[in-house]
């Protein structure tokens, strides 16, 4: 019997092997590299704009949809609190690991820090340094938090205003009850209607991490990456210690699972934010492999967004602490123990000052001022930021994931058989919205 056209085409398509998201993303990142090097070595204008057009492009959709998605995402986490019991002691279990693991980091990070000097020898001087258009302090991280408008803090991605209206707007529907249900249905409407929006986005993944790696590799090139050689080694060697270290220790001792089948299971999340450089960007997909690797909807549709904003051991515990010790040498400023107990003191209370931001600049300006060194390093960092952010990143998403499952193993509401067979190769199907229990 002649074949139909039809059945032509599905045997074509049957033929062509379907390529895994992780292995674009990786090839993605390899052309990128190409693309940018063969770009600043043939002084190439047209590609590294092309480049920098992508990835602008791919950034610029993801911050289009994190605003609105923050807002949804806190509001209908906390009303999905009443679906779970003894939510007051899940909340503040949560918030107490957030605060361990980030202590520990940072800890790493000073330890690092003090043993490689990263500061010396970069032939940096204070004059290459340039004062940030924005500080960060503790005056401002307070006063911050409430916002003038409804508007401005979405107009602006001031993602800690946002959390603020969220938590306010989520705890008055838990107060009303019945009344506020059309409320409810809504947001969790327009929360699904986001996720869907934002897995168009995250599927251009593989282009976005061409476009973003490419033009960090042809704009500051392996000459500039030479000087802040030390300091980069020493971010990704910190953050490698705490995600591949640290992370499966606490999963292996503390909650009694192997920690091989957490990176099988969580590795497409951390693998896309480390190319987009954003754990709010990422936090669906964070929320979906926390929910794979066995932790219940309801809760993890409270952990994972709080995480998303609060929890940030790369950005807000190993990078302030190595950037500090490098800001203070490259200035001559000697540091006392004193001023590293204020660096951890920071680190663990003020991560929430990194919320939604690719980049960990308001961190450091808040790290920098406490500690009296001058804000001109900031801008010694800058040229750097990229290169590192994408390490701290991955770093970020994966203990929002780590400290999620910590609490849900301690609760003993972890389901482990699920925990075991969670398997993150089959996440290139699109994750279904995720649900309000009734």
């Amino acid at each position: 019997m002649p074949s139909t056209p039809a059945s032509a085409a599905t045997a074509t398509r049957r033929r062509i092997p379907k390529v895994p998201f992780w292995a674009q993303i990786l090839l993605g990142l390899v052309l990128g590299a190409l693309l940018g090097w063969a770009a600043q070595s043939g002084d190439i204008h047209w590609l590294e704009v092309t480049l920098g057009k992508i990835g602008d492009i791919f950034v610029q959709l993801l911050m289009v949809v994190i605003a609105p998605l923050v807002f949804f995402a806190i509001l209908v986490s906390i009303t999905n609190l009443r679906n779970v019991s003894n939510a007051a002691r899940l909340a503040t279990r949560t918030l107490l690991w957030f605060m361990i693991t980030s202590l520990i980091a940072v800890v790493i990070g000073l330890a690092i820090g003090l043993l490689t000097n990263p500061g010396s020898g970069t032939g940096l001087t204070p004059a290459d340094g340039a004062e940030p258009k924005k500080h960060g302090s503790w005056l401002d991280f307070l006063t911050g938090i409430i916002p003038t408008d409804v508007i401005t803090p979405f107009t602006e991605l001031n993602v800690l205003q946002i959390v603020f209206m969220a938590a306010a707007a989520g705890i008055a529907i838990l107060q009303i009850g019945d009344k506020a249900k059309p409320v409810l249905d809504l947001s969790q409407s327009a929360l699904d209607l986001l996720q869907k929006v934002l897995w168009w986005v995250i599927r251009l993944a593989p282009l976005g991490s061409l476009g973003l790696v490419g033009t960090a590799i042809a704009t500051y090139g392996w000459n500039l990456i030479g000087k802040y050689a030390t300091f980069t080694a020493d971010i990704y060697v910190g953050c490698a210690i705490v995600l591949f270290g640290v992370y499966p220790l606490l999963l292996a001792t503390v909650g009694k699972v192997n920690p091989l089948q957490f990176f099988k299971g969580a590795w497409p999340a951390i693998q896309l934010a480390f190319v987009s450089r954003s754990s709010v960007g990422t936090m669906p997909l964070t929320q979906k492999v926390t929910e794979r690797l066995g932790v219940p909807k309801e809760y993890a549709s409270f952990a994972v967004p709080f995480g998303s904003t609060t929890k940030m051991d790369g950005c807000a515990s190993i990078y302030p602490a190595i950037a500090a010790i490098f800001v203070a040498q490259v200035f001559d400023v000697p540091l006392e123990i004193r001023d590293y107990v204020l660096i951890a003191f920071v680190s663990v209370i003020g991560s929430a000052a990194t919320a939604g931001l690719t980049g960990a600049t308001v961190m450091l300006t808040l790290t920098l001022s406490t500690l009296g060194l001058p804000m001109a390093g900031v801008g010694l960092l800058l040229a750097i930021d990229p290169i590192v952010d994408m390490m701290r990143t991955a770093t970020n998403v994966a203990g929002q994931s780590v400290c999620t499952l910590l609490v849900a193993a301690q609760e003993g509401i972890l389901d482990r058989d699920k925990y075991k067979t969670a398997d993150g190769s089959k996440l290139d199907a699109e994750p279904q919205p995720v649900a309000v229990a009734a």
